[in-house]
C-alpha cells in the first residue's frame, strides 16, 4: 500500500481551494476561518509534533517559518489584520498618522499585563521598539521590517509616538507579524540575553519547560483576556497544556498522528497529504502565505553565466514548475511563475506566461547567447567551456529532491547543474560575500507586497555589514525607484500601478526561478476543535483550540 502519494481527496474544500479575490488587498480564504464560531470546552492537553526546534523563543531574534505559529502561543502584537487585510486594533486601541506619514501616535489598552506581572504601557512599547532596532539584538526580521523607525517618545502612560525616517506605508501591517511581538520590558531589561530560553510575553500561554531538540511545554495563562477582536475569542485559552515534541522525520509525524500518539501538527508532510485527507479521523488544511513564493534558485546576476539575461530566462523557462510542485508537493503546493504569492495585496498575474515552461524557447535563447556547442556529455559549450553551474544549498533548509528535478530539467536543454551541499556556516559566508553563481533562495514571508523590496532592492544585497535577502545581488535603478515609491505611497491606486510595474520588471529581469507558493500545511485529529487561522501568517491560533474526546 502506498501512503505517501496522490492528490488530497477528502480534504476540506475551503482550506485546499485556490485563493480567491486575490490582488485587491483582501485575504483569500472564507472569513469564518479567521474567527471562533462557538465556545469550546475548557481543559485537556494538546499533544503536537513539530519538525524543527526553533532554537529561540525570543521573537526579535528569529526569522524561521515556525515562529509564525509559535509566536502566537506566547505573545501578542500591537495590531492585527482583519479578514480583508485591513489593520485593526489589538494591544493598541487606536492610532493616528501624521500627514507626512512619518509619525504614528498609538493609544494603548490599559488592561494588559505580561506573565511576569509587568504592565503593558507606553514605556513597554518603547522598550520593544528599542530592543528590535538595537544593534546588539541584530533582529533579523523585526529589525528589517521597521528599519525606518527612528525613535519614539512616551506622551503619557498609555500614549506612544513613533517617528519614522521616511513615510514607510507598510509600518502598521508589519507590526501585526509575530516577528514584532511584544515582550515584557522587565525581561528585556533584566535578562535580555536569556529571552530565547526564558520568554516573557502577554500571550495566552507561558513556557513551563524547554528541552532543546526535544520538547517545549506550555501552560495556560488563567488571566488572559485580550485576544484580537477578530478572533471573537474571550477569556483564557481552552486548553490547559500544549506539549510540543520535535519530530524531524516526516513519516514518523504522519504515522504518529494517524495512530493517535499526537493530536496535531503544524508541519504536516505533503507526501502524506493523500493519506491524511482520506482518513476520516484526520483533517488536513493547506493555506498560502503572503509574500514571495519558493524560489528554487536565485541567480547571481553579476557573475557569468547569469550576468546574461538570456541565460537567466532560458534557465527559468526550462524548469517544469508544475511537475516539480506535483513531485515535491504531492498536490498540496501550487505552482506559480511570479515573484509575489497570489494572495498578496497587488499581486498581478498578467505577465506569468512569460516564465511558463518552454524548453524550445529556452534552447533558442541559449543559442542566441552563444552556447551553441555540445560536449560528449550533451552539455552546451562556448569557446570550449561547458555551461556548468554549481548551486550551493544547505540540506537542513532545502529540498534535495527539488534541486534534483531542476537538474534534470536543465540537462534537457544542455545546462549542467552541480548540486553542492554545504554546512550552514559556509553557506552564510558565501551568501554574504557573493561567492556563488547561483544559490538556493527559499521563501520570504511578509504580509505586504513590500516583500519585493526586501528580496530585490539593491540596498538589501548581503554583505559583511548586513544579511540582506537580495541574494540575486540585483541592482536595477529602475526597479529600485519603483519599489521605493511603492513603500512610501499611501494611495492604493498608485500602489497597485507601481507593484504591477515591479512584477513586470522582475519578470523581465528574471533574478530567480519562482516555483510554487509558500504553504502552511497543518493536520489534526477529529478530537481537535476550534481551529482558526492567523490573518498575517495563515497559521493556527492556539487559544481557540479545544478537545472533544469520545466518552469511554
Amino acid at each position: 500500500m502506498v501512503l505517501f502519494s496522490g492528490a488530497t481527496r477528502g480534504a476540506r474544500a475551503a482550506d485546499l481551494a485556490p485563493p480567491s479575490g486575490v490582488g485587491a488587498g483582501a485575504l483569500s480564504y472564507p472569513p469564518e476561518t479567521y474567527r471562533e464560531r462557538s465556545a469550546g470546552t475548557p481543559g485537556g492537553t494538546l499533544k503536537c509534533s513539530i519538525q524543527l526546534d526553533n532554537a529561540t523563543l525570543d521573537p526579535h531574534a528569529t526569522f524561521t517559518t515556525a515562529w509564525e505559529w509559535l509566536g502566537r502561543v506566547l505573545y501578542d502584537n500591537l495590531v492585527y489584520l482583519d479578514e480583508f487585510g485591513n489593520v485593526t486594533p489589538w494591544l493598541a486601541k487606536s492610532w493616528t498618522v501624521s500627514p507626512d506619514g512619518k509619525t504614528y501616535t498609538f493609544q494603548l489598552r490599559e488592561d494588559v499585563t505580561f506573565s511576569d506581572g509587568a504592565k503593558f504601557d507606553a514605556y513597554a512599547l518603547q522598550a520593544n521598539f528599542d530592543h528590535i532596532r538595537s544593534p546588539i539584538e541584530k533582529s533579523p526580521m523585526g529589525g528589517a521590517y521597521i528599519e525606518a523607525y527612528a525613535g519614539g517618545r512616551v506622551l503619557d502612560e498609555y500614549t506612544f509616538e513613533a517617528r519614522l525616517s521616511l513615510p514607510y506605508s507598510p509600518f502598521l501591517n508589519v507590526l501585526a507579524q509575530t516577528f514584532l511581538a511584544i515582550v515584557s520590558p522587565n525581561a528585556i531589561k533584566e535578562h535580555q540575553k536569556q529571552l530565547g530560553y526564558q520568554p516573557v510575553g502577554s500571550g495566552p500561554f507561558v513556557l513551563e519547560s524547554y528541552t532543546p531538540q526535544l520538547s517545549m511545554i506550555f501552560v495556560k495563562r488563567e488571566d488572559y483576556n485580550w485576544s484580537p477582536p477578530l478572533t471573537q475569542h474571550r477569556g483564557p485559552a481552552y486548553l490547559d497544556r500544549l506539549e510540543f515534541e520535535i519530530v524531524p522525520d516526516s513519516s514518523v509525524r504522519y504515522f504518529s498522528l494517524a495512530s493517535g500518539e499526537y493530536d496535531f501538527t503544524p508541519d504536516a508532510p505533503p507526501q502524506a497529504a493523500a493519506a491524511i485527507a482520506a482518513n476520516p479521523d484526520l483533517a488536513l488544511t493547506s493555506r498560502t502565505r503572503m509574500g514571495c513564493p519558493m524560489r528554487g534558485i536565485a541567480f547571481n546576476v553579476g557573475m557569468p553565466p547569469f550576468d546574461d539575461v538570456r541565460v537567466r530566462r532560458a534557465a527559468a523557462i526550462a524548469v517544469d514548475r508544475e511537475g516539480i510542485a506535483r513531485i515535491c508537493g504531492f498536490g498540496v503546493y501550487r505552482p506559480i511563475a511570479n515573484f509575489l504569492a497570489e494572495n498578496t495585496p497587488y499581486y498581478d498575474n498578467s505577465f506569468e506566461n512569460q516564465l511558463a515552461y518552454d524548453p524550445f524557447e529556452a534552447n533558442r535563447l541559449l543559442d542566441l547567447a552563444g552556447w551553441t556547442g555540445r560536449d560528449d556529455g550533451g552539455y552546451r559549450t562556448k569557446d570550449g567551456e561547458r555551461l556548468s553551474v554549481p548551486v550551493a544549498f544547505s540540506p537542513a533548509s532545502t529540498s534535495t529532491q527539488m534541486l534534483a528535478e531542476i537538474q534534470q530539467d536543465w540537462r534537457r536543454v544542455g545546462l549542467e547543474l552541480r548540486i553542492r551541499a554545504l554546512p550552514s556556516g559556509i553557506m552564510t559566508q558565501q551568501r554574504l560575500h557573493g561567492r556563488y553563481q547561483a544559490i538556493t533562495a527559499g521563501v520570504f514571508h511578509t504580509n505586504t507586497p513590500d516583500a519585493l523590496f526586501f528580496n530585490y532592492h539593491s540596498s538589501q544585497i548581503p554583505s559583511s555589514k548586513q544579511s540582506g535577502a537580495n541574494v540575486s545581488r540585483l541592482a536595477d535603478p529602475a526597479l529600485d525607484r519603483i519599489l521605493e515609491r511603492a513603500r512610501e505611497s499611501r494611495d492604493p491606486v498608485l500602489k497597485k500601478a507601481l507593484y504591477r510595474e515591479a512584477q513586470r520588471r522582475l519578470i523581465d529581469l528574471v533574478p530567480a526561478v519562482p516555483l510554487y507558493d509558500n504553504q502552511s500545511v497543518i493536520a489534526f485529529n477529529k478530537a481537535v476543535r476550534g481551529v482558526i487561522y492567523d490573518t498575517s501568517h495563515e497559521t493556527p491560533h492556539f487559544e481557540t483550540l479545544w478537545l472533544q474526546r469520545e466518552s469511554a
